[in-house]
């Protein structure tokens, strides 16, 4: 096959993001080390090279210079006589505290080995670290490993650490069954316990993992700032949600976290299905400012059985997270990073329309991989919004009900659906209009709906499974006419082709 056939070949699968990250072939789950290091953004993921269900753990990588196009690379961490590779988090070592660079810079990866005491098939998990000379090419395993573990606990995993300046020390959270435990250390390879938070706090609806904790100006004041921790939580098979995360914010002084709210206060990241284990680049220059992270997009409910053959998962769009002060009190607010614009193609406008049931001003448009940018002022319309990847009996819906202030996206007839009888259904959230308007921002990559109410104060990600040829997007309204203040619409062209 010639190379011209090659590249307008690939990427083209069923069901195949075009510009999201998944990977080439088999199974990925977890996104883990991301770094930022001499221009390159670092991608390291959970990854069956050998299948496409969960299996053998393996660190798959990727780098980018712009977090839209990105290079696969040769695999980066490999199971050995510790166990399998499971998620975790890498750093810059800048001032080679470990003494693993020779007084130069270089990258450190922190990490969970995973396997079984061999006396008693005990799950077993310990934390354990590599380093790269090469600008994360090539992996060194420390003969030190693990160096950290804790017998008495089996789910212990996740690592994400960071440099605490104010402390002069490197922090390490980690996930331990129903809390978060926190550890310290002068030079990577030798940790202290500082302190346990969790028990009673927030949601306890599935085991505790994949970690983050970061620092946050609030309403980008830096004079004001807030910690933030992220805690996934996994699946019980007695809830409907599946797999989600949650977050905290609080105070943090390098050895313990205090939250802001109320034991009993449950803040979600996303109100879809289909964002889990997210965690954040470390080492974005100061210059850049931007707290960004990225999330798996699907969920442990159905993860192993959704609709694809050569590949299975994806990840979320890369996001910037900020904190916000509301009514409610200090909220995450998430938006795509601006770097996706340059993905634009075929833009068309609207503004100022009157738009009554019946008629769609996108009846002339379509496509399935596109974004949607639309603010709306409330008249007498009790639901309006779109309908996405629309075809004969299939569309997904994502709309605004104005009575009871709900953003919501409905993928009861999205398409494929029957893998499992936990997919179909509706996903909503409050969102409460701003100056009597609302804004949607939509993402719709094949197989995947993104949207952020109101500047991102709510975000709703959900996979679809839409026939291929079903692209008609219809903009809706029912009981009453809306006032659509704008509309911009943009397809989006592939980032692998």
């Amino acid at each position: 096959m010639n190379n011209v056939l090659e590249k307008q070949q690939y990427y083209t699968e069923k069901y195949r993001p075009q510009y999201h990250f998944s990977p080439e072939k088999n199974w990925m789950n977890d996104p883990n080390g991301m770094v930022f290091y001499e221009g390159e953004y670092h991608l390291f993921y959970q990854y069956h090279p050998h299948g496409t269900t969960w299996g053998p753990m393996h660190w798959g990588h990727a780098v980018s210079k712009d977090l839209v196009s990105w290079e696969h690379l040769p695999i980066g961490l490999a199971p050995d006589e510790h166990g399998m590779i499971f998620s975790g988090s890498a750093i810059v070592d800048w001032n080679d505290s470990s003494g693993f660079f020779e007084g130069k810079s270089g990258l450190v990866a922190i990490f969970t080995h995973a396997d079984t005491y061999p006396e008693t098939n005990r799950a077993r998990q310990r934390q354990s670290l590599a380093y790269s000379k090469d600008h994360g090419r090539t992996w060194i395993k420390y003969v030190g490993n693990p160096v950290l573990q804790e017998e008495y606990i089996s789910d212990f995993r996740d690592p994400k650490v960071f440099w605490h300046g104010e402390t002069n020390r490197w922090v390490m959270v980690v996930a331990s069954g129903q809390s978060i435990r926190i550890y310290t250390s002068r030079n990577i390879t030798s940790w202290e316990f500082a302190s346990e938070f969790g028990e009673e706090e927030g949601s306890h609806q599935g085991v505790w993992e994949c970690p983050d904790l970061f620092e946050l100006p609030v309403d980008k004041d830096p004079n004001q700032k807030k910690w933030v921790l992220f805690v996934s939580i996994g699946d019980d098979p007695s809830l409907p949600e599946g797999s989600r995360t949650q977050y905290f914010t609080g105070e943090f002084d390098g050895k313990t976290f205090v939250n802001d709210n109320s034991p009993e206060t449950v803040l979600w990241i996303d109100h879809g299905r289909d964002n889990y284990a997210g965690v954040s680049w470390s080492d974005v220059p100061n210059k850049d400012g931007r707290r960004i992270y990225i999330g798996w997009m699907s969920n442990w409910r159905y993860a192993n059985v959704t609709p694809t053959k050569e590949w299975r998962s994806a990840l979320t769009l890369p996001r910037v997270v900020e904190l916000q002060s509301t009514e409610e009190g200090i909220r995450l607010v998430q938006k795509p990073v601006q770097e996706m614009q340059c993905l634009r193609v075929d833009h068309k406008s609207f503004q100022k329309e009157e738009v009554k049931p019946g008629a769609n001003l996108l009846e002339n448009v379509k496509s399935n991989t596109f974004e949607i940018i639309a603010e709306f002022e409330l008249t007498k319309a009790t639901e309006f919004g779109f309908k996405v990847c629309k075809g004969a009996n299939e569309e997904t819906i994502v709309g605004y009900d104005v009575k009871n202030q709900r953003v919501f996206v409905d993928r009861s007839h999205s398409g494929e659906a029957a893998f499992h009888n936990a997919f179909a259904g509706k996903h909503e959230s409050k969102l409460v209009p701003e100056n009597n308007k609302i804004t949607l921002h939509i993402f719709v990559d094949q197989s995947s709906v993104e949207v952020f109410g109101n500047q991102g104060q709510v975000v709703i990600t959900d996979l679809i499974f839409p026939s291929e040829e079903h692209k008609e997007i219809e903009l809706y309204v029912k009981e009453g006419d809306v006032i659509l203040q704008s509309l911009e619409f943009y397809t989006l062209k592939s980032t692998w082709r």
